[in-house]
């Protein structure tokens, strides 16, 4: 085997492990018009806007099918992983989920109107209230979140375990410098 053998087969496998997509085009484009640009970042960003358009719909079908949608599964789940007694006061539920209150308001209008949650006076303050998952909200969101995990792991089964630890890894450092 010539090195020119060996450097077109380590090309196919390269090419095989990671087809060239979409991305690679635009870049390989603006490369040719533009080769004084470093454009590696922008490779980053379009994956991530593809990602995230492909995404979303996988991910909130998922909720869909029990009857909810992303923001409701949001505000159940938040408080099913707050612990038993399942209650928050609204502005904890808003501050957790990054919300206004009047987003916050709309989302627990909804929810309660389905038999998710229910508003309960603060029997210390009658001027606030609590916000409890419902026997059946319990149910739903339990439901809603096994399915949940089960789905995003099957989105990222095509990565190894490493993988997904490098990504989570390299995500949360992104995060965090940007916020």
């Amino acid at each position: 085997m010539t090195k020119g053998d060996v450097t077109k087969q380590s090309a196919t496998t390269e090419t095989r492990r990671n087809p060239r997509d979409a991305v690679d085009q635009i870049l390989d484009q603006w490369h040719k018009e533009r080769p004084d640009l470093d454009l590696s970042a922008m490779g980053v960003f379009g994956r991530l806007g593809q990602l995230s358009l492909l995404l979303t719909p996988a991910l909130e079908g998922v909720f869909t099918r029990h009857g909810l949608r992303r923001g409701e599964f949001d505000v159940l789940a938040a408080l099913r992983r707050s612990g038993s007694p399942y209650t928050l006061i609204p502005s904890a539920l808003a501050k957790t989920l990054m919300l206004s209150r009047a987003g916050m308001t709309n989302r627990l209008d909804r929810l309660e109107a389905d038999g998710l949650v229910e508003r309960r006076l603060d029997p210390t303050d009658r001027r606030s209230f609590h916000v409890a998952l419902t026997d059946r909200g319990h149910k739903v969101v339990d439901a809603a979140v096994t399915d949940h995990a089960a789905n995003e792991s099957r989105l990222l089964s095509a990565l190894t375990p490493d993988e997904r630890e490098t990504l989570d890894h390299a995500l949360r450092t992104l995060l965090q410098a940007i916020e």
